[in-house]
Order: structure tokens, then C-alpha cells, then sequence
């Protein structure tokens, strides 16, 4: 055969095998506050469950690409929610505080924005408020992540369509005299529904919200009732609404594992994090459907609690079942430890030493998390990164400049 036919064919062959790994459907999912130990605390919870020594694999822990981010914000090693997910959105630092704007002041503009230009369609989840600091750094602005009711105001100008979450934090604004975003929203051409199964395939510009009466976030896993609404859920509208031809992006936040961490409240940090592994299940069996189109990427934007597992003799992790009084957890924004009635603080420091569970903080640290990934164009996201690398491998996996 002709050199320059084989050479042809070669050459033919690796942009075809290229093409076939370029993803049309990709998912973002961010634990947020998931470090390693809260990783191998399900694991390990799981394995206890099963009468077991071990880990048992979560849905996403057995991904065969795993590397290591690191989460410094542009001026603290340890970042805020709201500076990580700029990075993780948009590529860039920029100081805590801030959500989508430069230390000096510039607008950043996530991928989101540059992905619906290039034609997919574009979805933003979490279990909290939908104004909260991840989910708003996909679609919004703003120099103070507290500017509730003005990210909240940034939601259908990007014409997503698709969002999901507890609800909007404020409304109608702090002083609750602004017009309703619920009617903004609405008027926007958006439908908001409540109930996950109201939604239909192919139905564009949704809202799914919880019920009014439940509040901005769902619930914690721990404490969850019959007819909650769920990250699952969640994650299976979001396919139904994201799903068609030319491909989708979504981000999809489990935004509570960050808060049983700051409470120091480990039963509910495993719990939060089995729970958001059983919603990466739901990308899982999507890609099994479409291996060679579908990208999942799972990381966090920085370690909550400084978390530490002393699972040794006298430890029982079934008791991370055991229900223990809760009530004075507020589930709308963390407490530190000395906001907490002292009675909970006893409660849920003597639970964590019988379950093997250990704190440095209340707060934040500065350790590299965790990501992992599978499905076409995964080898970018092996081995040490920052977390403003990640949205850059998202664009460069995906052909999109």
C-alpha cells in the first residue's frame, strides 16, 4: 500500500479516535468541604456496615483517573466557598469574599457562559440555597458573596436551563421590600416547580425548588423526612432537562457536607457524603449509557473541620446511625463551635470520639482535595493541579477555547 495512504489513514484514524473522546455531556460535581478523610470516612462507615474491616468503595472512588487540587484563594492559603468556586468556575483567583470578580475589581465569566455559547446546554445544582457561593459562581457576580438578593437577581440573565435547590435565601431582599425573584424568575420564561416528577424530557428553563414551607436548603440526609427532596432527585431532573443532541454541562453541589463539618458533626458529614456519592451514581449510570461521550468530574473546593479518623479499638461506626439531639444546628448557615448550646457541643463531641472521629476546626483548611474522573478526555485531570486548572481541562476536554 501507498506511504502517503497509510500515512493518511494514520492520521485519520487518531483525529477520528480524538473525536471519540471528546465529551458532549460532561458533569461537575463539588463536595464541598469533602476532603480525603470525609471520603474515607463513608468508605470506612460502609465497610462497618458490612460487618467489615475496610473501605467500601463510594460511586465515584473507584473512578480510574484520581489527582490532587490545591485550593488557596488569591489572598489567604485557606479559602472561602465563594473565592474556590470562582476558581473552579472561571479559572482565575481572586480574594474570599468574592464571587466572579478580581482582587482589582474586573468581572470574571465562568464556563458556563462559554459553553452555552458554543451550543450545549448548561444546568447548576446544590443542595443549599441557590444563591449560595458555589452554585452562583456559575452564573453570577459579585464582589460580596452576602449580596444574597443581587446574585440572586444574576439567575435568568444567563438563560440557562436548568437550575435546583433548597430555594432562594432572600427573596425579597434583607429588608424583604424588593420585587420577588419568584416572579422575576418566572417572568424570565422559567417554570418552577416543586416536585421533581412535574418535570417532563425536553422541558427547557426549569426551577426546582423544595417545598416553600422547608425552607432555602434541603434538609440534612440525617434528619431527612419521606418527601424531601434529594440530590438524586436532583441529579436525575437535571438529565431529564439537560439531555439532546448536541451535549450539556452541568455543576451539581453537595453543599452540606461543608456545614456538618463546620458544626464538627461527623454522623452527618458521612451521611452528606454517601449521599452526594449516591447522586454521582445517577451520572454513572448515564455514562454506562454513553461511555465514549460522557465526562464526570468529582472534587471539592477545599477541606472543611480538619478532619481526622482514630477508628481504633473502643470505636464503633455504626453509630454514626445512632440519632443524637441536633436541634440547635442551624441549617440555613453554619455556627462555630462557641454559637452552639453546650449541651450539643458535649452531644456531638462525645458521639465523634465513640464513632473514631477527631477535629483541628470549625472552620476551613488549606489541604489539597481530592478529584476524581472517568469517561472521555478524564486524563487531564490526573495528578497535582490547582483548582484553577480544572475549568480550564473542563474547556480544553470539550474543544471549546
Amino acid at each position: 500500500m501507498n506511504k502517503k495512504i497509510i500515512l493518511w489513514l494514520v492520521v485519520l484514524f487518531t483525529a477520528l479516535q480524538a473525536y471519540a473522546q471528546t465529551p458532549k455531556y460532561v458533569f461537575l460535581f463539588i463536595g464541598d468541604g469533602m476532603g480525603l478523610a470525609q471520603v474515607s470516612a463513608a468508605e470506612a462507615y460502609l465497610s462497618a456496615k458490612d460487618k467489615v474491616i475496610g473501605n467500601k468503595y463510594l460511586s465515584f472512588s473507584r473512578f480510574p483517573i484520581i489527582g490532587l487540587c490545591t485550593t488557596f484563594s488569591a489572598d489567604s492559603f485557606t479559602t472561602c466557598s465563594s473565592a474556590a468556586a470562582t476558581a473552579l468556575a472561571c479559572g482565575s483567583k481572586t480574594n474570599n469574599g468574592m464571587v466572579n470578580i478580581t482582587p482589582s475589581g474586573d468581572t470574571l465569566w465562568p464556563i458556563s457562559y462559554k459553553l452555552r455559547d458554543a451550543g450545549y446546554k448548561i444546568g447548576i445544582a446544590t443542595t443549599v440555597s441557590i444563591d449560595h457561593a458555589t452554585p452562583a459562581a456559575f452564573y453570577a457576580a459579585s464582589s460580596k458573596r452576602s449580596d444574597y438578593y443581587d446574585i440572586g437577581r444574576q439567575l435568568p440573565l444567563g438563560r440557562f436551563n436548568f437550575f435546583a435547590g433548597g430555594g432562594f435565601l432572600s427573596p425579597k431582599g434583607k429588608k424583604g421590600d424588593q420585587p420577588d425573584l419568584h416572579e422575576l424568575v418566572s417572568e424570565a420564561g422559567y417554570t418552577i416547580v416543586r416536585r421533581p416528577q412535574e418535570i417532563s424530557n425536553g422541558k427547557d428553563k426549569v426551577v426546582l425548588f423544595q417545598s416553600e414551607n422547608k425552607g432555602s436548603n434541603l434538609p440534612f440526609a440525617i434528619r431527612r423526612e419521606q418527601d424531601d427532596l434529594t440530590l438524586t432527585q436532583i441529579t436525575e431532573a437535571a438529565i431529564r432537562v439537560l439531555e439532546n443532541d448536541k451535549g450539556f454541562f452541568v455543576m451539581i453541589e453537595g453543599g452540606q457536607i461543608d456545614w456538618a463539618c463546620h458544626n464538627n458533626d461527623g454522623a452527618a458529614a458521612v451521611l452528606e457524603t454517601i449521599d452526594f456519592a449516591e447522586a454521582v451514581q445517577v451520572a454513572v449510570d448515564f455514562y454506562n449509557k454513553y461511555p465514549n461521550e460522557t465526562l464526570i468530574i468529582v472534587t471539592a473546593d477545599h477541606e472543611t473541620g480538619g478532619m481526622g479518623l482514630n477508628i481504633a479499638k473502643g470505636a464503633n461506626l455504626l453509630l454514626v446511625d445512632e440519632k443524637i439531639d441536633r436541634s440547635s444546628v442551624d441549617t440555613q448557615t453554619y455556627m462555630s463551635a462557641d454559637e452552639k448550646k453546650k449541651e450539643e457541643k458535649e452531644a456531638l463531641s462525645l458521639h465523634n470520639k465513640h464513632i473514631g472521629f477527631g477535629w483541628t476546626t470549625t472552620d476551613h483548611t488549606g489541604t489539597a482535595v481530592p478529584i476524581y474522573a472517568i469517561g472521555a478526555g478524564s486524563e487531564l485531570f490526573g495528578g497535582k493541579m490547582d483548582n484553577t486548572d480544572i475549568p480550564k481541562r473542563i474547556c480544553k476536554a470539550m474543544g471549546v477555547e
